[in-house]
């Protein structure tokens, strides 16, 4: 089904959605837990960049069936151990049918986790990517409202690669500050619209 020129949807539950966030079990569990809202410390916003490069040509519902295993795999995303990860770890998560096994995804995760330690001397990974919040903008009204970058997006990519990060084009960043609620994508008459600013 074309859901792009669609806006929000009511389930069968009689709750408005975004159209993706009411096309599965687990999609709804996402849209109406998750999608949107802040989290909190270094270890959530590396998981959530790493899950989003993970993502990169493949459909999201795949990674969230995978979390479980993403999180095992990559030590509950404790930048520390990944940053200590060497070629026998990579080799491992190869052999990981959990995970989605792409070696330079994995590869671009240890680089990512030695960056993010980096990071720390300047603030750390949670504040910098807050730093790019943009201006709130109105609702979209259909999923063909929403961009696939923006220009906070592009500005933290460039950002990011400066400071050594991988796997984190706009494109990417842009899924990024929607999940995490620095951009509001929720559309106009969704349940959830608003759930950033809120924090419920």
């Amino acid at each position: 089904m074309d859901v792009v020129g669609q806006g929000a949807v009511t389930g069968a539950d009689g709750i408005a959605r975004c159209p993706w966030g009411s096309s599965s079990e687990e999609y709804i569990a996402y849209h109406d837990a998750e999608w949107g809202m802040p989290v909190v410390g270094e270890a959530a916003h590396f998981e959530r960049l790493t899950l989003e490069a993970f993502q990169s040509g493949l459909s999201w519902l795949t990674i969230l069936r995978k979390r479980p295993a993403f999180r095992a795999a990559f030590a509950d995303f404790e930048a520390d151990v990944v940053a200590a990860y060497d070629d026998r770890d990579a080799e491992r998560l190869m052999n990981d049918a959990g995970i989605v096994r792409n070696r330079a995804k994995i590869q671009a995760t240890m680089t990512n986790a030695v960056a993010t330690v980096r990071l720390r001397e300047d603030g750390g990974l949670a504040s910098f990517v807050e730093g790019f919040r943009p201006d709130p903008l109105p609702a979209p009204r259909t999923l063909a409202d929403v961009p696939a970058t923006s220009a906070a997006s592009v500005a933290l990519s460039k950002a990011l690669k400066k400071r050594g990060f991988v796997f984190v084009g706009p494109t990417t960043m842009y899924a990024l500050m929607q999940a995490i609620g620095l951009v509001d994508d929720h559309l106009a008459g969704c349940h959830r619209r608003g759930c950033a600013v809120s924090g419920r």
